[in-house]
């Protein structure tokens, strides 16, 4: 917790990191949280090292088991795992504050007009490389505690998130503000694993995309630029010229293109999944 080699106090935000069989990458990630004032890791019952190397960081460690209801894993955090703090950082087991975010959630927190919650970029990093251009996200990721939650959407029993709430973002009762500096989703996984999490989260939205009420109700809880894929047709094609022309992925190399096709073959499979099951329902109706 020094700066410029100046004591400096915590962070008054816990940390929360979501976990399961992460001992490959959970370490790094720890290890980048010291500036915060409780590190919380909530772990689905993880059969590696996970839960020990967490303990060895100094983090409290909550067992999340999913009885296939509502909270999901993100709003039951925020529910068990925030008591005695105003502000929680919420993050992925591959996600880590950059150095510039630090100093911004620090102005934030000490700021008495501050907004209940920030969206805060992503710098993703993509078969072995950090990637400055082309598609970015966003998520909201700093919350005021008590005034965001991920609500029921009605998608527990669909395939492929499962136990985690899908993409869209926390309902929040107050502004929303934006921070320009970014969170690293460090990424270290082969692509094989990219692909396989990839397979599943194409599960989810296809059969999202069957039921028309479902996907209304978690349209309007995207991201803005979510909300906006989500209308675009032609989708494969035009995230890719989207992503590595308009957005300059090709700056980036091989990794551009190489990110920018996997997430057009992304939201191809998803196209594909969905004339399956419109097959599907037209055969079972004949």
């Amino acid at each position: 917790m020094t700066t410029s080699g100046n004591r400096r106090s915590p962070l008054p935000i816990v940390a929360i990191v979501l976990t399961k069989n992460e001992e490959a990458q959970i370490n790094s990630t720890l290890s980048r949280l010291k500036n915060f004032a409780e590190i919380v890791v909530v772990d689905s019952h993880s059969d590696d090292s996970t839960v020990e190397i967490a303990k060895e960081h100094g983090a409290r460690v909550l067992q999340f088991t999913w009885n296939g209801t509502y909270p999901k894993k993100k709003q039951w955090s925020l529910e068990n795992a925030t008591a005695g703090h105003e502000w929680v950082l919420l993050l992925d087991a591959d996600e880590t504050p950059t150095p510039a975010l630090l100093d911004e959630l620090r102005s934030i927190v000490a700021d008495p007009d501050a907004h209940s919650a920030y969206d805060v970029p992503l710098l993703y990093r993509f078969s072995g490389k950090v990637l400055r251009h082309g598609h970015r996200v966003t998520k909201r990721s700093l919350l005021r505690v008590g005034h965001a939650r991920f609500p029921d959407v009605g998608d527990e029993d669909l395939p492929g998130i499962r136990e985690v709430e899908g993409h869209y973002q926390p309902e929040v009762d107050g502004p929303v503000g934006k921070v320009k500096s970014p969170i690293l989703h460090d990424d270290r996984d082969p692509v094989s694993s990219w692909f396989d999490r990839h397979n599943r989260y194409s599960d989810w939205e296809a059969h999202l995309r069957s039921r028309p009420g479902l996907r209304q109700a978690i349209a309007g809880r995207r991201s803005k630029q979510g909300q906006l894929f989500d209308r675009v047709p032609f989708k494969p094609g035009a995230f890719f010229a989207y992503s590595f022309l308009a957005r300059g992925g090709f700056l980036d190399g091989r990794a551009g293109f190489d990110y920018a096709f996997a997430l057009a073959s992304y939201y191809w499979q998803i196209g594909l999944k969905v004339r399956e099951l419109e097959t599907a329902e037209r055969d079972d109706r004949d």
